[in-house]
């Protein structure tokens, strides 16, 4: 029926049942979104995928066999994969900013309000990033050390060189948290083109999201390598 929003499909990875069940009470009360399955660790979520065709993974980050940074590696490698969406108990995590390259869409924690996971699982499932800039940031300025940094940022300039002066405007534009609406805007663009520019960039710089993106322009700003 037209006009009517499709309803999100979300796959629940969680080891701890109690929180499965507590997720799925929460999001099957609420209109929009439908808790299609479930699985208890990462091993098990390829196949969850192929029974239950998810839009959105909420993915636990710590789980006993396969954690949510493997698993979500697994998932991103898939034909036309759902979004993942972590779920971790501290944002300040190496295993977050490690999903979060791996291909994660985002992050929440397991005591975010209700409505914020609802947000940001509604976020994700309409291909925007579910992590602030400023969040990323932080992650990587706590986590990331000196081993590897100056080959991130040569990578990360390298790959960003590759674009247009416009789709590097969109780039950081998304890099700053900004939605579509809000570049096409801030750059004078129709809604349409902000969406090409974004698929191009995507494409050129082999990023699997915003999300991605938005690291890779904070990699090619480090303070360490200069600008």
């Amino acid at each position: 029926m037209a006009g009517v929003t499709p309803t999100v499909r979300v796959l629940v990875v969680d080891d701890d049942a109690l929180v499965r069940s507590s997720l799925r009470m929460l999001l099957d009360g609420t209109a929009g979104i439908e808790v299609v399955g479930e699985a208890d660790d990462g091993t098990r979520v390829l196949s969850a995928i192929d029974a239950h065709r998810p839009d959105v993974v909420l993915m636990d980050i710590r789980m006993p066999d396969l954690d949510g940074v493997s698993a979500t590696r697994l998932v991103r490698a898939q034909p036309s994969p759902p979004a993942v969406l972590v779920l971790t108990t501290f944002d300040a995590d190496d295993l977050v900013l490690a999903a979060l390259r791996a291909g994660a869409d985002g992050f929440v924690l397991k005591d975010t309000p209700p409505a914020d996971i609802v947000r940001a699982i509604q976020q994700v499932a309409a291909g925007e990033a579910s992590i602030s800039p400023t969040v990323a940031r932080r992650l990587i300025a706590m986590v990331a050390g000196p081993d590897g940094a100056g080959r991130r940022v040569e990578d990360a300039r390298r790959r960003l060189a590759t674009l247009s002066d416009r789709e590097l405007e969109v780039a950081h534009a998304i890099a700053e948290g900004k939605a579509n609406a809000a570049i096409g805007t801030e750059l004078s663009m129709s809604l349409a083109t902000v969406k090409t520019h974004v698929s191009h960039v995507l494409s050129k710089l082999e990023a699997d999201n915003r999300v991605q993106i938005a690291l890779l322009v904070q990699d090619a700003a480090d303070v360490r390598g200069g600008l």
